[in-house]
């Protein structure tokens, strides 16, 4: 099982597994920086997630997500706060993030 101390380190580490796409949550998709690439809840999978717990403030948790395409064919990561606002995001996306 991989553990990481930090956030960049986890991020660095699956950067060298391929998860080179950076993910934006939208609201009922997700979305790369670039804007080439969105994909529905049904067109992604979780691959991995790491929490990170910093100092017990609500405001420094974090999530990493190593995400792929269905495909397989992207590969990338996306960082959320620990508490997701729900009212903002697809209940689909939420379920799928839990």
């Amino acid at each position: 099982m991989e553990a990481y101390n930090t956030l960049s380190e986890a991020i660095n580490a699956l950067r060298m597994q391929g998860y080179t796409t950076d993910f934006n949550l939208q609201k009922t998709c997700i979305v790369c920086q670039t804007g080439k690439y969105n994909f529905n809840h049904n067109e992604f999978q979780i691959d991995k997630s790491f929490r990170f717990d910093v100092d017990e403030n609500p405001a420094d948790q974090s999530v990493l997500y190593a995400i792929s395409s269905t495909d397989s064919q992207i590969k990338g990561i996306l960082v959320t706060g620990y508490g997701i606002y729900s009212e903002d995001i697809a209940n689909e996306i939420l379920e799928k993030l839990r």
